[in-house]
């Protein structure tokens, strides 16, 4: 992969939008598609208020309905999602997403009433009515919701919950993208000050030269400090939601909800964190090397994810397809065929301009089969490595696409592993592929980047999670109490290695605010290290492992990681054994970076 001329690209930047709905947030098609999934709600309703528990039949059309407008409500979901992401001042495309939390919450009562139907069912009738031809395939995720029902609070309130979370819980959460999409950082850059968006000021964290990372982190600190009261609001009525809510239904542990939504247990996080812990030395090595080559005592954090080249080297878009493609095809033909598709037919939104929102995603429009993909793309090897990874999550939608709506709700924790899997295919490509000692050493460097990432920056943001939420139970906390509680959980992560950290950094992260899932940190850390050990297996066996790869992928909505890893690699993911060997591969990229430095 060579240094590439930024010019016109052959791949569209913008994704294609308009093959699902004409016209954006103005779409009358899309209206009215709402409005017919708003109808067909109510009607579900109806249908559950009135299911026979005795019936097979009448389960039978029961879930099918629950999984066709599960399908519809992810379609218009992930249409609004990618409409406020390209242009974070589209106010339709807000009231839109207001829109579809009124029906979430219309659904999320069905479902709290179709629970109380599962619990009315005998033992013995549940059995046989899983084992039925039509329900097996999507036995696991009706299990597992009844199961989930016996935990919860009576049907009535739990529906009140979800009527009171639209405009409580929910909010709290959306006004974080209000807050971005009002924030402006003044930047100046060749004797002229820009107004950046959030997204643009943090790409100017992995440039080259210091003082462009030193300014950007000063500007973006001072504009998060003066939402930091609003942000401290937010953080604190979300956390106090969480914890009321879970009181009143007798869960004792904050971690309950989000280890069971990532289908593990909590000895598996447990341990995962353990061995991380007790294997931080080697990156600490790195760490310590690479602000050596920079000329510093020590890494602050806005050195992380700098280049260790001063000659920062711009990679063009095309050159990147073409590129993330071919590695692709060399594991599997399939892959890369897939990949093809995706530029070709506009999947991803990949533009640099103003009005976007910050970071990247991948979101699935499971009634088309088909994915779009989010990012700001600069042309570093960071934004490379992006755009692999999210193409990692769409092949993971587009192998399970055939499955039944309810057999594809795969859990967060392993829905990294297939994104990570494919970014490591071209970072290790990336590297062999290098022209000279110094790329080699910029792309190893880039790779191990993310490793800080997943073992230091994610499990300070895990520390932090864990505190603020036992601080919480006992009141509020100031903006103050939360730079304090973040600035301890950095220390901690980094073992002390970093000369400046990031206090602020509790309010500029989406994942602390987004109410679908708590603790949104943890599962990109398993995500990493599970797929750093499928990786392993994948070199050892060679292209013939590309159909079994395919094969734990298409599992991956229907077991626990537990069952997943026992099942397809044959390990117990509650004892050490497997993460110290996904770690060691790690601590290998350590030692091939220490030994290309060596002065």
């Amino acid at each position: 992969m060579g240094v590439g001329i930024m010019k016109a690209h052959r791949y569209t930047m913008k994704w294609d939008l308009d093959v699902f709905f004409k016209g954006g947030s103005q779409s009358k098609e899309f209206k009215q598609y709402v409005e017919r999934l708003e109808q067909d709600a109510q009607t579900f309703d109806t249908e559950v208020k009135e299911l026979p528990v005795t019936d097979t039949e009448a389960w039978k059309k029961v879930i099918r309905f629950l999984q066709n407008i599960g399908t519809r409500l992810s379609q218009a979901h992930s249409f609004v999602s990618c409409l406020t992401a390209q242009n974070v001042k589209d106010e339709q495309a807000k009231l839109l997403q207001g829109r579809l939390s009124q029906l979430d919450a219309v659904l999320h009562r069905t479902g709290t009433r179709l629970d109380q139907k599962m619990l009315e069912v005998s033992e013995k009738d549940w059995d046989a009515l899983l084992k039925d031809s039509e329900i097996q395939p999507v036995s696991f995720k009706l299990r597992e919701q009844r199961r989930r029902a016996k935990e919860k609070m009576a049907p009535e309130l739990e529906s009140l919950v979800g009527d009171l979370s639209v405009d409580g819980y929910h909010a709290w959460g959306d006004l974080y993208d209000t807050i971005v999409g009002r924030m402006s950082i003044p930047f100046e850059e060749d004797g002229e000050v820009k107004e950046l968006s959030v997204g643009q000021a943090n790409n100017k964290l992995h440039s080259s030269n210091r003082q462009t990372r030193q300014r950007a982190f000063r500007q973006l600190s001072e504009a998060w400090e003066k939402e930091s009261d609003l942000c401290a609001s937010a953080l604190n009525h979300l956390a106090g939601y969480r914890l009321n809510l879970y009181r009143n239904r007798g869960w004792d542990s904050v971690l309950k909800e989000p280890v069971e939504i990532n289908r593990m247990s909590e000895a598996t996080l447990q341990t995962m964190w353990d061995v991380i812990s007790q294997n931080k030395a080697k990156i600490l090595e790195y760490m310590k090397r690479k602000a050596s080559l920079l000329g510093l005592k020590a890494l602050s954090w806005y050195d992380i994810y700098a280049p260790v080249s001063t000659k920062e080297q711009k990679v063009s878009y095309d050159e990147a397809a073409d590129f993330i493609t071919e590695q692709f095809g060399r594991f599997s033909p399939a892959m890369a065929n897939f990949a093809k598709t995706a530029f070709e037919l506009r999947w991803i939104e990949a533009e640099d301009r103003p009005g976007k929102r910050p970071g990247g995603f991948c979101t699935t429009f499971p009634e088309s089969g088909q994915s779009r993909i989010f990012m700001t793309y600069a042309g570093t090897a960071s934004n490379v490595a992006t755009l692999a990874h999210e193409l990692g999550h769409a092949y993971h939608s587009y192998v399970m696409r055939d499955l039944p709506s309810l057999a594809r709700r795969y859990s967060m924790s392993v829905a990294e592993t297939a994104s990570t899997f494919a970014e490591t295919l071209v970072a290790d490509a990336a590297i062999q592929h290098a022209s000279t000692k110094e790329q080699k050493i910029a792309l190893l460097e880039d790779k191990l980047q993310r490793a800080v990432a997943f073992f230091m920056d994610i499990h300070a943001r895990f520390l932090f999670e864990t505190r603020f939420y036992e601080k919480r139970s006992k009141g509020l906390l100031t903006a103050a109490d939360l730079n304090q509680l973040t600035l301890e959980a950095e220390k901690e992560a980094f073992q002390g290695a970093l000369e400046e950290y990031h206090p602020h950094f509790w309010a500029s992260k989406l994942h602390f605010y987004i109410t679908g899932v708590p603790f949104y940190n943890f599962p990109y850390t398993f995500g990493y290290l599970f797929s750093t050990g499928i990786y392993a297996r994948a070199q050892q066996e060679g292209p013939a492992f590309a159909d079994r790869y395919v094969a734990l992928l298409r599992d991956t909505g229907s077991m626990t990681v537990e069952g997943l890893a026992q099942k397809h690699l044959g390990v117990d993911l509650t004892r050490p054994d497997f993460w110290q060997t996904a770690i060691r591969v790690v601590h290998e990229d350590v030692d091939r970076f220490l030994q290309l430095t060596e002065k």
